[in-house]
């Protein structure tokens, strides 16, 4: 048996040790696949390829977005939370990540405990907008329309727990009525019907309706925002419209599998920084009626904080409605 001497041992046990450094420190050394819970061409899918083109640059790897739709957003969700920890695979999600807790009873990760949290990226005002041949002109015509006809009008969304659908949620509960509910896979197939008058109604993201609205492919009615958005400023808020207090807006996050290593979230959330200051990603973001969130809210920390407190607030209004997906 070969012997080996003190110092061959300690220099075994010195690269030993160094190997996992040398490992961490040469991430990123491929391709990161960013999976997107819904379908190519929503809203969601929009922000990630922004993200995923910046974030490219600065960590001089592509990132590829994989769109894994379907079940509200779990499908992509699952995937990512059982890859392996790594740091090449990665998740953008949006408000979901907070309602999915709720509103699935039963899913095949962990929706809270399943992930690392790299930081926000954005908050995207919504939008409340009807078919263009629709009775209603404005606001204050609208919550007439809905409280006078009810369960006559459809509501289009895309799907439980997407943004559309929480949207409606308050919409409803705001005006004490209900409207009938039409879910579908993604908000592409939801715009379509809307754009051929097939429904009546719809809630969605400022990245998915602004262009329709400022064509007049679809009635503008609110902003669900506090403040008028200077991408459609002669749109009012729904508290101008005689709605106060009706206020949404989605929320995008990046996460990465429970278990990826510090470093490597750190390195992540460098590009994510560096990405939410590129120029042409906050003239793009601008262009769709939102904005790249501050440095400070893009950490790790303040992501989870944010998280965690959004759980808390949609649980009762979820539980209240008694919408639940299977």
């Amino acid at each position: 048996m070969t012997r080996i001497g003190k110092r061959g041992l300690l220099g075994l046990a010195g690269a030993a040790l160094a190997a996992p450094a040398f490992a961490q420190a040469a991430f990123p050394s491929r391709t990161i696949n960013m999976i997107v819970p819904f379908a190519a061409g929503g809203p969601t899918d929009t922000v990630a390829r922004l993200i995923a083109q910046a974030m490219s640059t600065s960590l001089g790897q592509t990132v590829v977005v994989e769109n894994v739709g379907g079940a509200g957003g779990t499908l992509g969700a699952q995937r990512a939370a059982q890859a392996r920890p790594d740091g090449y695979t990665i998740l953008l999600h949006h408000i979901g990540m907070a309602t999915i807790p709720t509103l699935y009873r039963r899913v095949a990760y962990d929706p809270i405990n399943g992930f690392e949290t790299i930081g926000l990226v954005t908050e995207v005002p919504m939008t409340l907008v009807g078919r263009s041949s629709l009775a209603a002109q404005n606001m204050a015509e609208l919550i007439a329309l809905v409280r006078r006809e009810g369960e006559k009008l459809n509501y289009a969304n895309a799907g439980i727990g997407a943004a559309s659908h929480l949207c409606g949620l308050l919409l409803q509960q705001a005006l004490g009525t209900r409207m009938t509910t039409v879910p579908y896979r993604g908000t592409g197939p939801a715009m379509n019907d809307l754009l051929a008058g097939t429904v009546d109604l719809m809630c969605d993201q400022t990245t998915n309706t602004t262009e329709q609205i400022k064509a007049g492919s679809v009635r503008g009615f609110a902003v669900t925002t506090p403040e008028r958005i200077a991408a459609l400023p002669d749109l009012p808020t729904a508290a101008e419209g005689g709605l106060p207090g009706f206020e949404v807006s989605v929320w995008h996050g990046l996460y990465a599998p429970k278990g990826t290593p510090a470093p490597v979230i750190a390195r992540l959330n460098r590009a994510l920084v560096a990405a939410l200051q590129d120029a042409n990603v906050g003239t793009r973001f601008a262009a769709l009626g939102t904005a790249p969130v501050p440095v400070a809210r893009a950490t790790p920390e303040a992501h989870r904080e944010f998280w965690q407190a959004d759980i808390a607030k949609w649980r009762p209004l979820i539980q209240a409605a008694g919408q639940y997906a299977d």
